[in-house]
């Protein structure tokens, strides 16, 4: 049944493609995905979490309900030939395409009638902001009281939208031509770091400042020489940037601005490396006597891969591709907020081909749109209904099995911890 309606499939992940909208701005994105839902005749409940939406098919009777999502945000690549040119907001990360799937999913359940003969319930959500991007526009909607957290999923948790949840399900694209179904990946914790100087003429008196960019720099050099102290094993990736590095070339730099990740594998090795790189940039302070400001903000947990839903998607996946092209691990040093999800519940985030140039670059496009767009539909439906078909045997057998690493009351705890400002001052 999702072969006779790929146009319309491959249609709405193209038009979503056309028309980018970076996190929590994607209203036209929300219209476009409610109206495709409600057009099956599904009731909708759009915005929220500022945009985003979900609604729910229900099976036969009650039991486990499953979500299927689909991101709704585009990512900043202003050199991409497509992306907008205001904005900068392009589909680099295929996130249109997730949205096709998802709703590829759900025309195969309903056309098909399978949805009669399933026990549960599947729950279609657009997420929102699942790209930590834009993070001044995100901190301007928390000191509105808007949202709580940064990422989408993240605030979806924290609304409660999670509770009545047992088994998440997604898949995102890969620049590949097969079938990855359990990947893991990193997580990681973001940081704002202001060096605050003095300002002085740079010319006629520079001895009257005190360099905030120097004091960067000496950071900079710091994190970099903590490197080889970090595990092999724990993946670390520490990438800053210098978003501001003074304001005029004849004034000595009093505002200097960081932003950076440090990412790991689990959340221990992410604090630990994390205290490192704190140890650096107050040196660097130190070191030219200013003061730094330090803005910890919660990222991203690692994603977990859970080995009972990644055996029945492997199952399904080589019904869909050549074995040969279908790999049944591989570790993702990059983030997605679906980690978050994957320590509260059974969650299965498969990655699909179709696609060539890396992720976030200006060479990524979509080259097959059958694998991309409606092989991972095809996945996507199969592994539901091996979950929820024969009075969801084996979707009951998953959540018995299943030890959360942590409960939502653990999880928020987490974040709250992960969320502070650390103030030093080093000057005499």
């Amino acid at each position: 049944m999702i072969d006779e309606h790929k146009e319309k499939i491959i249609g709405l992940s193209e038009d979503i493609y056309n028309q980018p909208e970076l996190g929590y701005k994607e209203f036209e994105t929300t219209r476009k995905v409610s109206k495709a839902f409600e057009e099956l005749g599904l009731d909708v409940e759009k915005d929220i979490a500022i945009t985003g939406c979900k609604t729910t098919l229900k099976g036969k009777q009650d039991g486990p309900n499953v979500a299927l999502m689909g991101e709704l945000d585009a990512v900043v690549c202003h050199e991409h030939p497509d992306a907008n040119k205001e904005t900068g907001a392009v589909h680099a990360c295929g996130h249109n395409a997730q949205v096709g799937s998802m709703f590829g999913a759900a025309i195969g359940l309903i056309a098909s009638g399978v949805i009669d003969e399933l026990t549960g319930s599947i729950t279609f959500m657009g997420v929102p902001a699942e790209e930590f991007v834009e993070l001044e526009f995100r901190e301007q909607l928390m000191d509105k009281n808007q949202i709580k957290y940064f990422g989408g999923k993240q605030e979806l948790i924290y609304r409660g939208y999670f509770d009545d949840i047992d088994i998440s399900l997604m898949c995102h694209l890969l620049p590949s031509n097969g079938i990855v179904v359990g990947p893991t990946g990193n997580g990681f914790i973001g940081k704002k770091v202001q060096f605050i100087g003095k300002e002085s003429h740079a010319g006629a008196m520079p001895e009257g400042g005190i360099n905030a960019l120097n004091a960067a720099n000496l950071s900079l050099a710091a994190i970099n020489a903590q490197r080889e102290t970090f595990p092999d094993e724990d993946n670390i990736r520490v990438h800053p940037i210098i978003t501001k590095g003074g304001d005029l070339v004849n004034i000595v730099p009093a505002d200097v601005r960081l932003e950076s990740y440090v990412r790991g594998n689990s959340i221990e090795g992410i604090k630990d490396a994390n205290k490192k790189v704190n140890k650096a940039l107050k040196a660097g302070a130190m070191g030219v006597g200013a003061d730094v400001k330090i803005t910890e903000l919660p990222g991203f947990l690692p994603l977990i891969a859970n080995d009972e839903l990644s055996d029945i998607c492997y199952d399904n996946a080589i019904q869909l591709v050549d074995k040969d092209k279908v790999e049944d691990h591989i570790h993702m040093t990059g983030s997605f907020d679906f980690g978050d999800i994957s320590h509260i519940m059974p969650s299965l985030h498969p990655l699909v081909g179709g696609v060539s140039g890396d992720l976030h670059t200006r060479e990524f496009q979509v080259v097959d749109k059958e694998l991309s767009y409606i092989t991972s539909a095809k996945l996507l439906v199969s592994t539901l209904i091996d979950l929820l078909s024969n009075q969801a045997e084996k979707g009951n057998q998953i959540l018995k099995d299943f030890q959360p690493k942590l409960t939502k009351k653990e999880y928020l705890s987490l974040q709250e911890e992960i969320s502070k400002e650390i103030y030093e001052s080093y000057r005499d």
